[in-house]
């Protein structure tokens, strides 16, 4: 019982550092715009669905190679 709780807190960190490592990736793959500052300062909607959205497949894409 111990081993399955150990594992999925292990593939959960596992998972969500691959997931901040695809948006730090995303981040270097667009030099010309800085996401963060378009999302927070200029209130960019649509880069913020964008991002949001990619984050989704994303991590959809972990769990089911984890799972």
């Amino acid at each position: 019982m111990t081993n399955l709780i150990l594992n999925s807190i292990i593939y959960s960190f596992l998972g969500i550092a691959i997931l901040v490592v695809a948006f730090f990736l995303l981040e270097v793959l667009t030099p010309k715009h800085n996401l963060r500052k378009e999302i927070l300062e200029n209130k960019n909607i649509a880069l913020a669905l964008l991002a949001g959205f990619f984050m989704l497949s994303v991590a959809i894409i972990i769990a089911s190679a984890i799972h």
